[in-house]
């Protein structure tokens, strides 16, 4: 390979791209309406977060005069330049969108987002009285002078900056800002007709009634604002006793840390513009005139205010497997049970753990958390496991990027409760889904294990796929007591029997798998790599495939995210093929099968190929023993490979194309796990009836 030749995709131009084939949902006519302001949200969500951790990591590097090359040979400056151009035309897409298509096919269906001068009488008497009675004594307006300074503006916070003069000296400006307060919804709906949902945001009447906070001034002119801050960590991790206190310090510096992304009402003036660039210093480039309402993301509460099915995509009801859920422990020491959510329920999961802290047989509950629900059901029983005195060990993750604070707050309360909590190991992050239950029965002690590829969050389990499986495999059991006995203390066993473990094991596991089909090509024996992640970007991880697609290895990815590597390339990667799927779900599930001579070897992980995932987490990759669920899980990922509506196609060149479906029938395989979880409730219905009727 030349040294001109480029074999990597940038990491930030890729996630770009995903966050574009989110866009695309939120333009695309066939998704429901609400569901594709939705989408629009999340666009803008993921925007977000992105300027918060990536841009902000790549400016600290400028700033510190770090000049080396990515895998894709730009420096951090380099990457700056084409994210801003990329992510300007990015705002601009999802406000045309919005202003262009969204708007007018809400208002079609009586959704209105209207002004001040648009409400009727009863409208405007409603939004008089909210604001004199419970807006107005909350918001502090904020002058600045050389008596006052500018203040701190919160991060992703709504704002009104304005200049005012006094009333009959319009020479004399003075500038002012208000923060939209937080503690009211930002999007107000409002008394209208039946079938009418009319909204007005909490800014618009902010603005509308701006003078009564400046009395004996006029306003001259008034325009919105947000900013962007770094919100990526620096944890010193000296030990764990450290950790949490460190954490929790970070998390206020968080709110006074440098500002890199403005944005503005478009139609801001020039000097009101410049006041505020100079008093955030934000460079040009860092500017986002925004031409509609700024930060997007309340179209979810909207979308989640108005009462209309027909507008929402079809609900559904997951499969239950009864039977699991009647005689838990025993129908899992028959057999290993798997599980596709969301279209497999994640109550059998939680029922695990409720068994658990009930049974009088269990000794002890283990497991690793990352991120829950803010009510989580399974933060509940763990703790009533503990006051049934069960020996409960938790670790959670208090490191999890923007779960911080929640995590923190079940940790303690998990203590409280008189489990053992462990937060965090220094140096790490814990990211694997492990829950282990240790029960005395009449042979002996027996493990039951959970493991899976998403987080025990009951909220998330309803639109992110997941695979798990609940298993009593007495091998994978000592690994699963060996993996908590390596988190909480000092244990560091020579082997594993089943179970694999990133940071000490799973790279070269891989490597080795990828290495086991190249041989077996070689050897003309047939050989293929399917793999399914969220995001493909480890450098040497990718070299590995691109070897073993120059041997002959047939190899087809789905990557929902991030992918670094360049399919279809000449004597590189022509037997590669990448698909992602983006569609009603969150695509979340890891998938590594690899199938040499025959003998084929699935695993499902908590990993995605990522250098921070393989070298400074703490993964588990768990294969699937039971052949009916191999087959299952083969069948299935197939079946993703060969959708032809929700999937995009990765070229060489970084872009991604929709799969060409001319003179074949459009298949959604979402929309068909969701058929086959309905199929088999009415298959188990009619089984139960026959048996009953048979007795």
């Amino acid at each position: 390979m030349s040294e001109e030749q480029v074999n990597f995709i940038n990491r930030e131009l890729s996630w770009l791209a995903f966050n574009d084939r989110v866009l695309e949902e939120a333009r695309d006519k066939n998704n429901p309406l609400l569901e594709r302001i939705k989408f629009l949200a999340i666009t803008a969500s993921n925007l977000d977060e992105f300027f918060m951790v990536r841009v902000a990591s790549l400016k600290k590097m400028v700033s510190v005069g770090f000049t080396d090359r990515d895998a894709a040979r730009l420096t951090p400056k380099e990457q700056l330049a084409e994210i801003a151009e990329v992510t300007h035309k990015m705002v601009d897409k999802s406000y045309r969108t919005w202003n262009r298509t969204l708007v007018k096919r809400l208002q079609e269906k009586q959704i209105r987002l209207l002004k001040m001068d648009q409400l009727s009488s009863r409208a405007q008497t409603f939004v008089h009285h909210f604001f004199e009675q419970e807006v107005y004594p909350v918001v502090t307006p904020m002058a600045v002078d050389s008596s006052r300074p500018f203040p701190l503006i919160v991060n992703t916070s709504i704002n009104i900056a304005a200049f005012i003069h006094k009333e009959g000296n319009p020479k004399k400006k003075e500038f002012a800002t208000i923060q939209v307060p937080t503690i009211f919804k930002r999007v107000v709906k409002l008394p209208s007709l039946e079938g009418e949902h009319d909204f007005i945001l909490l800014e618009e009447i902010l603005i509308h009634y701006l003078n009564r906070f400046f009395v004996g001034y006029e306003i001259k002119e008034a325009a919105c604002y947000r900013v962007m801050r770094n919100m990526d960590m620096d944890v010193a991790e000296k030990d764990t006793s450290d950790l949490l206190k460190e954490i929790e310090e970070q998390l206020k510096k968080r709110e006074r840390s440098n500002v890199i992304r403005l944005e503005v009402d478009a139609n801001i003036s020039k000097h009101l513009n410049k006041r505020l660039v100079k008093a955030l210093k934000v460079s040009e480039e860092d500017i986002y005139p925004i031409k509609g309402p700024i930060d997007l993301t309340f179209l979810t509460k909207m979308a989640s205010a108005v009462n209309d099915e027909t507008l929402l995509y079809e609900p559904f009801k997951p499969y239950v497997e009864a039977d699991l859920m009647q005689d838990l422990f025993a129908k899992i020491k028959e057999k290993d049970y798997f599980f596709h959510h969301p279209y497999d329920s994640f109550d059998p999961v939680i029922e695990f753990i409720r068994r658990a802290s009930t049974d009088e047989a269990v000794l002890a509950i283990k497991m690793t958390l990352y991120r829950v629900s803010g009510d989580s059901p399974i933060i509940k029983y763990l703790g009533e496991a503990a006051e049934n005195g069960k020996q409960v060990t938790v670790l959670v993750e208090v490191k999890a990027r923007f779960d911080e604070e929640n995590n923190i707050h079940w940790a303690q309360e998990l203590e409280k409760a008189g489990c053992h909590v462990i937060y965090g190991l220094v140096g790490l992050k814990t990211h694997c889904k492990l829950t282990l239950v240790v029960r005395r029965e009449e042979d002996g002690i027996r493990r039951y294990m959970h493991m899976g590829t998403g987080n025990y969050n009951d909220i998330t389990a309803k639109f992110y796929t997941d695979m798990g499986i609940l298993t009593a495999n007495a091998e994978m059991g000592i690994d699963a007591t060996n993996i908590f006995n390596m988190l909480s203390g000092y244990s560091e066993p020579p082997f594993f029997y089943e179970l694999v473990i990133a940071p000490l094991w799973l790279r070269d596991t891989l490597l080795d798998l990828i290495e086991r089909e190249i041989k077996a090509v070689r050897q003309g024996k047939p050989g293929f790599i399917h793999m399914k992640m969220n995001s493909l970007s480890d450098s040497e991880m990718i070299e590995a495939l691109y070897a073993a697609s120059a041997a002959g290895v047939k190899i087809k990815l789905i990557v929902r995210g991030i992918c670094c590597l360049k399919p279809g390339v000449p004597g590189l990667s022509e037997n590669i093929e990448v698909h992602s799927v983006v569609g009603r779900f969150l695509e979340h599930s890891r998938i590594y099968h690899f199938g040499a001579a025959g003998d084929d070897l699935l695993y499902l992980s908590s990993a995605d190929l990522m250098h921070r995932n393989l070298n400074r987490r703490v993964e588990l990759m768990f294969p699937i023993r039971d052949s009916a669920i191999r087959e299952q899980i083969k069948l299935e990922f197939m079946e993703m490979f060969h959708d032809n509506v929700k999937t995009r196609k990765l070229l060489a060149d970084g872009t991604y194309q929709s799969v060409d479906k001319r003179g074949k029938p459009a298949f959604n395989v979402q929309e068909l796990f969701i058929d086959y979880s309905a199929k088999k409730a009415v298959e188990k219905r009619a089984a139960k009836k026959k048996k009953s009727t048979d007795i």
